[in-house]
């Protein structure tokens, strides 16, 4: 069986769509299209029903899916598992959104390298969706995700609740923002939070959907933004950034999301580590939420 028939039956199975799938496996819509049809003339039965709409699986699609699930879990765990380097016994792979990766990511990969010397480790990147795909698929084990998106399979737990806090590149007050101000997109919770908030910066006309990558927007211009107070603590210090008084401050939880098979030592292990690393990270936020609430008059 070729796996990159599974892939893409997957992808089209997930997005209802083979345009999607295509935009999501970086090929053409003919390339899915002969994919899928090279699948159906293997198992001698329709897999989709075509419409303008998309694409619904039938009765034999959806019954073909959980194999194809299984498929593909039983060929990362091989290729992981062959492909483990000389000196070493295990292997793990970890995903992270963008944002999640210098703070937490980065620094649980040093915690596991330490705490078990003979794991092989890889890191992925992407968005909460793409991670959980991997972690369905088996192509990561656990992932650091803003907002997790539960299946059967993952268990996800709560780590930190991560303060998103009002920061200018020069000293300024609320009332100084109107035209330098520039929207991160945090996700519809922060939005709402945001606008009932700050109904006045709601709509500045620049959005950002990249996370904590704005900071570096914010360093070469006269801009403003909320950012994790964790990612901006070196920059406060250093006046490359300062916090804005009185701004409200919003929380933003932050998960890891493990495949439920992941051997109970080698899960044991890397949720120490981690936690190791959360703990320093709370630290560093709590020192940046009471500088903020130093310059600020509100309680």
């Amino acid at each position: 069986m070729d796996i990159t028939l599974i892939r893409t039956f997957l992808e089209v199975a997930a997005t209802g769509s083979f345009v999607n799938a295509s935009d999501r496996l970086f090929v053409t819509q003919s390339a899915v299209s002969l994919r899928i049809q090279r699948l159906e003339d293997t198992l001698g039965k329709p897999l989709f029903s075509r419409s303008k709409s998309g694409a619904e699986l039938t009765p034999a699609g959806r019954a073909f899916e959980p194999y194809a699930l299984s498929l593909l879990k039983v060929w990362e765990e091989a290729r992981q598992q062959v492909g483990v380097p000389e000196g070493f016994t295990q292997s793990l792979t970890l995903g992270a959104q963008y944002s999640l990766w210098p703070r937490l990511g980065f620094p649980w990969i040093d915690g596991l390298r330490a705490a078990a010397p003979t794991l092989s480790l890889r890191a992925e990147l992407g968005m909460p969706d793409r991670l959980t795909r991997f972690l369905i698929e088996g192509v990561i084990q656990a992932a650091l995700v803003y907002t997790p998106h539960l299946r059967p399979g993952l268990a996800a737990r709560n780590l930190m609740e991560e303060d998103l806090v009002l920061v200018a590149s020069w000293q300024a007050g609320l009332d100084d923002l109107a035209t330098r101000y520039v929207f991160v997109d945090w996700g519809p919770e922060f939005h709402h939070a945001h606008t009932l908030a700050l109904p006045e910066l709601t709509n500045p006309g620049l959005t950002l959907a990249l996370g904590a990558m704005a900071r570096d927007y914010l360093l070469s211009r006269q801009a403003a933004a909320y950012l994790p107070a964790r990612a901006i603590a070196a920059d406060l210090e250093a006046g490359r950034l300062h916090l804005v008084p009185d701004a409200p401050r919003f929380p933003y939880p932050v998960w890891v999301v493990w495949r439920e098979d992941v051997p109970t030592p080698l899960r044991e292990t890397a949720d120490t580590a981690l936690d190791t690393i959360v703990a320093r990270v709370d630290a560093t936020q709590e020192t940046v939420l009471a500088e903020l609430s130093e310059i600020s008059t509100a309680p």
